[in-house]
């Protein structure tokens, strides 16, 4: 399916802990794909039409972003808050801080995100050292915040199947893909173990669902994206000149591309670590759903 000879390495700027791509069809002439540099402080922008990328320092690191369904910029996952940043052309501005825990652990910080189809945010937290399980896994709904899961160690990767009925979110440092019910209300059932990591293969971090039901994984220390039927079982692997792949997302017009990231951070040897990838992945994905900014006023109205 996937035709590894058009893999690309777009941008080659090492980014430390590339992070959390995200497809944005109506920012410049062909689209642009956001991403962020979680360790480097950094957002940065692919443009399509122009093959260049530009890039932001941040006062505070950003692990995530999720398109507002008023248009009106992104939620953004920080590393301690979560807020609505706008993406200008001078760069990105902080609106107004957003709902956020309040009792997460000191050296804890926010992990990766998506939305589902009903505009819920689900996002997880981590152990910024990796090595206590205090992360936890959330749903924001509005400006309404719920822990759904905890006990993670580094709560990564959500991905919400094309029915919208599963959801799956690993913790990574236990080579452990979850899988989840997801109930047209948000609620979360039948949490059971999906895929599980051999030590051969690294660990499952980012990933996105296709619009067949394939799952793509990112092998962090395991040097490729793979993809899995949506029982579980390998479907094909494709290979990277980079060890620490860390997510992916579909893109371009026919949303027919798909996007890597990885991480530099300790790869001095590796070229490309911490570059931005393309390919052709034979399959189509979906478009990301936007943040349902009104969920809560929904929610006041109905109590």
């Amino acid at each position: 399916m996937v035709d590894a000879s058009t893999l690309e390495c777009v941008w080659s700027g090492r980014a430390r802990l590339g992070e959390g791509p995200l497809w944005c069809p109506e920012r410049g002439e062909a689209g642009q794909l956001l991403f962020v540099d979680i360790l480097g402080a950094r957002l940065l922008v692919f443009d399509v039409s122009s093959g260049e990328t530009r890039d932001w320092p941040l006062d505070e690191a950003c692990c995530w972003l999720a398109p507002r369904d008023d248009g009106d910029g992104f939620i953004a996952g920080l590393r301690s808050r979560l807020v609505h940043l706008r993406l200008e052309e001078g760069g990105p501005r902080i609106v107004t801080p957003w709902p956020t825990p309040d009792d997460e652990p000191a050296g804890n910080r926010f992990n990766d995100a998506k939305v589902d189809r009903g505009g819920r945010l689900w996002f997880g937290s981590m152990d910024d050292a990796a090595e206590q399980s205090s992360g936890s896994l959330y749903c924001l709904e509005g400006r309404r915040l719920r822990r759904l899961d905890s006990g993670y160690r580094v709560a990564n990767g959500p991905a919400i199947a094309p029915d919208g009925c599963s959801l799956y979110h690993s913790d990574t440092p236990r080579r452990v893909i979850h899988a989840f019910d997801l109930a047209p209300d948000g609620r979360l059932s039948n949490k059971r173990e999906h895929i599980r990591f051999g030590e051969t293969q690294g660990f499952p971090d980012g990933m996105v669902c296709d619009a067949e039901g394939g799952l793509w994984v990112a092998h962090w220390e395991g040097g490729r994206v793979s993809r899995f039927a949506s029982d579980g079982r390998l479907d094909e692997t494709l290979p990277l000149p980079a060890s620490r792949v860390t997510s992916c997302a579909f893109g371009g017009p026919g949303l027919d591309t798909l996007y890597i990231t990885t991480a530099a951070e300790d790869r001095d040897a590796e070229g490309l670590a911490g570059g931005l990838f393309r390919v052709s992945p034979g399959v189509r994905g979906l478009p990301a759903t936007p943040f349902r900014v009104e969920a809560d006023r929904e929610w006041l109205e109905s109590g």
